[in-house]
């Protein structure tokens, strides 16, 4: 991995963005505990956090106002790596009005007589609107694969169809913005056991959890091969270390308002407002 400058977002983009559909990506080559935009001091890493999410916010007002773009951000990972945390702390200054959560759960019936994509395009935003995608459409090529239920051709279709999607979108004015939340096996352990030991956070905790902790190493080569495959142009991949929570949010604020800030968003103006006076 390349050297990184906290104030310097470009090793960010040439580095942990993989953009090459089709490409074997290594997800091991990423350390869950780095901290490359980390100052070393954690409350001034948190103090950065709050503050970025106030820009994010200004920045979430133009984006609402001005009308011409809609922002997609997915956010993917293992359990525990942090996607509640993210958007409580990247997204929770934004005015409801303009961002709006999806947390994408096991397809109903009726949603399982259509294709995968179905349920997920209706659920894209509108233009002005940040949504975000807590797990998401790659959640169709990670669970049946971990699990045995798609064949190498039904995989690969898969695959495609993301790509066509995700290319139809941004062409017609969606920004995506795909963040991978990278923790450590030793991590989630403490993670879930945390939830076990605390009677108030016993309700997040299932036995489903182990089980598929035990297939830790299936999903994380499952991972690699969605990045591989799906790492585009128009929506590539950002793996984010996340084993620090504190560095999980300052990289991906950071990276969000790099974003934000590259619309060149701006307020519209009526100059026939100019010189009118309120009685």
């Amino acid at each position: 991995m390349a050297a990184y400058d906290a104030d310097d977002t470009t090793p960010l983009l040439s580095g942990l963005r993989h953009a090459a559909a089709g490409t074997p990506f290594d997800l091991s080559a990423v350390d869950p505990a780095a901290t490359p935009f980390g100052s070393g001091d954690k409350q001034r890493d948190k103090a950065a956090v709050e503050a970025l999410a106030l820009e994010l916010d200004e920045l979430q007002n133009r984006l609402f106002a001005d009308r011409r773009y809609a922002i997609l951000v997915v956010l993917q990972g293992t359990d525990t790596s942090g996607k509640d945390g993210t958007l409580r702390s990247v997204f929770g200054r934004m005015s409801p009005l303009g961002v709006r959560t999806v947390g994408w759960r096991a397809p109903s019936e009726e949603e399982r007589a259509h294709d995968v994509l179905w349920r997920i395009h209706a659920q894209a935003p509108r233009r002005g609107e940040i949504v975000v995608f807590n797990r998401s459409h790659y959640e169709d090529v990670l669970v049946p694969l971990v699990n045995g239920h798609l064949t190498e051709q039904t995989l690969a279709r898969r695959y495609a169809h993301i790509n066509d999607f995700e290319r139809m979108l941004c062409e017609s004015g969606t920004v995506i913005v795909k963040f991978m939340l990278h923790i450590s096996r030793e991590e989630q352990r403490k993670r879930l056991q945390e939830r076990v030991d605390n009677p108030d956070k016993r309700w997040k905790f299932q036995p489903e959890d182990l089980h598929v902790r035990n297939q830790w190493g299936a999903y994380q080569q499952a991972y690699a091969r969605a990045i591989g495959a799906t790492g585009t142009d128009w929506a590539p991949w950002t793996v984010v270390p996340a084993d620090s929570k504190t560095h999980r949010n300052l990289m991906i604020a950071r990276l969000l308002r790099q974003v934000l800030q590259g619309l060149d968003l701006r307020y519209p103006d009526d100059p026939a407002l100019a010189g009118l006076k309120v009685q």
